[in-house]
């Protein structure tokens, strides 16, 4: 039997993994991956065109890559901190780490802020103040833009759409190596941020569908929650789906030099197949064709930005 210190020393172990745990939650993990994959993605793109001494590309893709890790973790923790009554009201965010009561708003809120703050001084310590700028401009948007707007209008979604793509070009300007807003002044690095732009509205409406109840509850005005016939929910998922297609290809125009033919074929058959699965569930119309173009959605982007870095990688080193 453990003495009384060890049972303590114990419990303390355990209440800290236990904080850090529910702490690293709020950060919404998948999201915060997501987010520092596409910084990487517009890094090594625009990284491609320049020559690099080994050491300072590794410090500068390390800065970009923590750098906007942070700020992303810190930004979901604090709308995680700002949303928790209306979290508390959801099934699918009841059991968060504030509305289940693990943490303090106080404590989550500190949390956020520290990460977030991180996150701009390692950007701009590593890339410049370009990427920190646009850091910033992605967490204020966020948390201060869209969030308050997501029991006000469906047009949010669309709201929340702009700090979602711009991750890309935290990345493209860390590694531009341009002065100042010269980082920003390649349409290549803009038609990655169209790519996130736009495959997000149709991911997200899945969602939106699935758990329109859910939503309902918790007060957001998405979509599928005021159309009550679905028809605009289900022509907003098929437009933009369509459009996904040609903005896809965009890449492979701005920066021939790196992407070609593999990368538009494989853009194109992504995106059709996409399309295949949205047109299936405007015609059934059931939880589990919702459900499918999401999976697929989850699927689609991954791939496409993998091909996209791998052939131009294949064009810098092999060509």
């Amino acid at each position: 039997m453990p003495s009384p210190i060890e049972a303590v020393a114990s419990s303390d172990v355990q209440w800290t993994e236990s904080t850090l745990a529910a702490l690293i939650e709020t950060t919404k993990p998948g999201i915060t991956r997501l987010v520092t994959i596409t910084s990487g993605v517009g890094f090594a793109l625009a990284a491609v065109s320049h020559n690099w001494a080994a050491w300072d590309l590794l410090l500068t893709a390390l800065g970009c890559l923590i750098g906007t890790a942070c700020s992303a973790a810190g930004a979901n923790a604090l709308n995680q901190w700002m949303e928790r009554d209306r979290d508390a009201r959801m099934t699918r965010t009841g059991s968060r780490p504030l509305p289940r009561g693990q943490l303090a708003p106080g404590e989550v809120f500190a949390w956020g802020a520290s990460l977030a703050m991180v996150g701009l001084v390692v950007l701009l310590v590593s890339g410049g103040p370009v990427p920190a700028i646009i850091s910033a401009v992605t967490i204020f948007s966020y948390l201060l833009i869209y969030t308050p707007s997501k029991p006000r209008t469906s047009v949010s979604t669309i709201i929340g759409a702009v700090p979602g793509a711009l991750p890309p070009l935290i990345g493209w300007a860390a590694a531009s190596k341009a002065v100042g807003i010269g980082a920003l002044a390649d349409p290549a690095g803009w038609s990655l941020f169209l790519i996130m732009f736009v495959w997000q509205i149709p991911h997200f409406l899945s969602i939106a569908w699935m758990y329109r109840d859910d939503y309902a509850a918790g007060g957001h005005c998405v979509l599928p929650v005021v159309d009550l016939t679905g028809r605009s929910t289900f022509a907003a998922m098929l437009v933009w789906t369509i459009c996904l297609i040609p903005v896809s290809l965009a890449p492979a125009v701005f920066l021939s030099d790196w992407l070609g033919g593999v990368y538009a074929a494989v853009a194109l058959l992504l995106g059709l197949i996409f399309l295949g699965f949205i047109v299936r569930f405007i015609i059934v119309r059931t939880r589990e064709a919702a459900r499918a173009a999401f999976i697929w959605s989850v699927i689609h982007l991954p791939i496409l930005l993998l091909v996209m870095v791998a052939e131009a990688m294949g064009r810098k080193f092999f060509a």
